[in-house]
């Protein structure tokens, strides 16, 4: 494999964990050839942009690290943001990826060159990068998405998205408003409502809230995570609870009862938690659990019992510049407006992040525009050689984040191992075999809790504009064994 007139042989988009982990995966193989670039001034990723007051992992930390990076010394079962942070941090030091970084560094844009069979990256710098092999891991929950309601602009009080958080903002003694009631509010709502003079929630759909197994982990049970054995069956078990609140009771809701389980934890932690039935019925939600990922909280659903928090279900018909205006006419007078109204995640615009041309030209979002949302294993898409994703459709199935990118990687390696055994310089999924695989994850879908009719009413961001969910339909073993086994015939090497 010739690596002549290109500037690195690899180069990784993103520094969050899917880079991170993509980046240790490949130097362990024998790829050192590689550069990561990323638009921020530090690693972490998601963790690095999103600090809003409470943000925490929604699974427990045993799985939400790399299987070859096990720590010992979490300070909770589901650790604070500020310790994923650190994590990133340690893992970048530890495997020595810091000087093979480059921050601030925005790809605008990626253009296959056919005749030299390399990538040339255009960057908010005007400069160019090049590279025989791009890995996109510019995950999913980085990009805010922000709400089209009118006026928005004309507030004149502080408008800040959850994921952009103004640590400047003293909430103290303000009225504050909140949009939504995603993952991201869960977390906020309980930490800033007993500072705040008053907070108005305002809440579209309600969310499925489960109670949340954490505590803080005492020095006894972390140097019980140092005793051999002690961090295997840990992370199994917390392994174990997470395949069966999400991708067995999603993926195979018709012949599982999990699903149902959760509902019936789900509505008697509500009627635990919230004393005015009526406040209760509007947090109930009317659609089965797994639509939409569910959050899992201790503290969440028990402030609206607060004197000084009003829940708002009435639809917003604008943004005023003192507040928010509902469409009954109501206007509820604020000076700090929330938006934690999530991320772009299955939008044009965010995989990836940039700009993609294939093969004579062919534009990626051109592409799943007219042709649906797909990609052959989540990572390789025909008509753009050479280019993988960590974070593809058809790829995450909802366990963790670190599973998924430890599969995918597994994947890219065994593709780069084979290239480089033959010499080849092009790497290409077939039409057929990518074909073969979307019609597989299409023929699933009749299992899956998302095709209830209960479904319709959820607003999830799992469906996409064309109606699909692209969330892999298969179990995480599945899925794992899976990255080691498909056949390499299914890619051209040339």
């Amino acid at each position: 494999m010739t690596t002549t007139g290109i500037d690195h042989e690899i180069i990784i988009v993103g520094a969050g964990f899917s880079g991170i982990g993509a980046a240790i995966a490949l130097r362990n193989a024998g790829f050192d050839d590689f550069l990561i670039v990323d638009e921020a001034d530090g690693v972490g990723g998601t963790w690095h942009w999103n600090t809003y007051p409470g943000v925490a992992v929604d699974i427990p930390s045993f799985s939400y690290q790399f299987s070859f990076e096990q720590r010992t010394d979490w300070s909770r079962v589901y650790a604070p943001g500020s310790e994923l942070k650190a994590y990133a941090e340690s893992c970048v030091d530890k495997y020595e990826l810091r000087p093979r970084i480059r921050f601030g560094t925005t790809v605008l844009g990626a253009d296959f060159d056919e005749d030299a069979r390399r990538w040339v990256l255009h960057t908010s710098d005007g400069g160019e990068l090049t590279a025989r092999f791009v890995i996109s891991a510019t995950g999913v929950l980085t990009r805010p998405k922000l709400p089209d309601i009118p006026g928005i602009e004309s507030f004149a009080g502080v408008t800040m998205h959850t994921s952009r958080w103004d640590h400047r903002q003293d909430l103290r003694g303000k009225r504050v408003a909140i949009i939504g009631t995603g993952a991201s509010a869960v977390q906020v709502i309980p930490e800033i409502a007993p500072e705040v003079a008053h907070l108005t929630v305002f809440q579209r759909t309600p969310i499925w809230c489960l109670p949340r197994p954490d505590m803080p982990l005492p020095l006894p049970a972390r140097l019980a995570l140092k005793v051999p054995g002690g961090r295997t069956l840990t992370r199994l078990v917390s392994q174990t609870y997470v395949e069966f609140t999400f991708p067995l009771a999603a993926h195979y809701h018709r012949s599982l009862p999990t699903a149902a389980i959760g509902e019936r934890a789900g509505l008697a932690h509500l009627r635990r938690q919230v004393k005015d039935p009526a406040i209760r019925a509007k947090l109930t939600p009317k659609y089965a659990l797994g639509c939409k990922r569910p959050s899992f909280s201790n503290d969440y659903l028990s402030t609206f019992n607060r004197p000084d928090v009003t829940l708002e279900t009435t639809t917003i018909s604008e943004i005023t510049p003192t507040g928010v205006r509902t469409a009954a006419g109501i206007e509820h007078t604020v000076d700090v407006l929330i938006l934690a109204t999530g991320f772009k995640v299955m939008e044009s615009g965010n995989m990836p992040t940039y700009d993609l041309h294939g093969v004579g030209g062919r534009d990626l979002e051109t592409w799943w525009d007219e042709n649906r949302l797909q990609a052959y294993e989540g990572v390789s898409v025909p008509g753009f050689p050479n280019f993988f994703s960590i974070i593809g459709p058809y790829g995450y199935n909802g366990a963790s984040y670190f599973t998924l990118i430890e599969n995918q990687t597994r994947h890219i390696l065994r593709c780069l191992h084979h290239a480089r055994s033959t010499a080849a310089d092009r790497i290409e999924i077939s039409e057929a075999a990518n074909d073969r695989y979307f019609r597989e994850m299409l023929a699933r879908r009749g299992g899956q809790v998302f095709w209830q009719d209960s479904c319709a009413t959820a607003n999830s961001y799992y469906f996409d504009k064309h109606g699909d969910v692209p969330l892999r339909p298969a179990s995480t073993l599945e899925a794992a064994w899976r990255s080691g086994h498909f056949a390499l015939t299914d890619y051209v090497f040339t």
